[in-house]
């Protein structure tokens, strides 16, 4: 079994105007990172042009699939039959998106195959991870 996972979701911008923008986005996931999801923009999908990681924990979205989660830069909440919105708050502003909620719990679920809640602890490479900081702070 691989030890990433990777899942292209099409995010829907929620704007002012009555249509929403479809933006392309990945979500990952790896076993040496078990408590983190990414969702990465591409470039083009940017306003500075640049490719855009936000990480946030895979409890909170878990938790967002059921009922309205997290209060810092990254919120997610169900929005009626099938959808959830997922919330990025940054200094420039606040971004909206909608995902497919079955596209979510798909990728959660690989995610639980590979590593199973509570046992995220396991696949912590602590030693490695302190010797890269020591390493790189001279």
């Amino acid at each position: 079994m691989s030890a990433v996972i990777e899942q292209a979701v099409e995010a829907r911008l929620v704007a002012s105007a009555p249509c929403m923008d479809v933006v392309p986005a990945v979500l990952g996931y790896a076993c040496a990172d078990p408590y983190t999801v990414r969702m990465t923009f591409p470039a083009a999908a940017t306003l500075e042009g640049v490719e855009v990681v936000w990480e946030f924990s895979r409890e909170l979205l878990a938790a967002g699939l059921e009922g309205p989660a997290g209060l810092g830069d990254v919120r997610v909440r169900p929005y009626g039959h099938g959808r959830t919105v997922v919330e990025f708050h940054a200094c420039e502003g606040v971004a909206v998106i909608h995902l497919r909620t079955g596209e979510l719990r798909d990728f959660l679920r690989r995610a639980l195959d590979l590593v199973p809640a509570g046992r995220e602890h396991l696949h912590l490479d602590l030693d490695g991870r302190l010797a890269r900081l020591l390493r790189d702070a001279y």
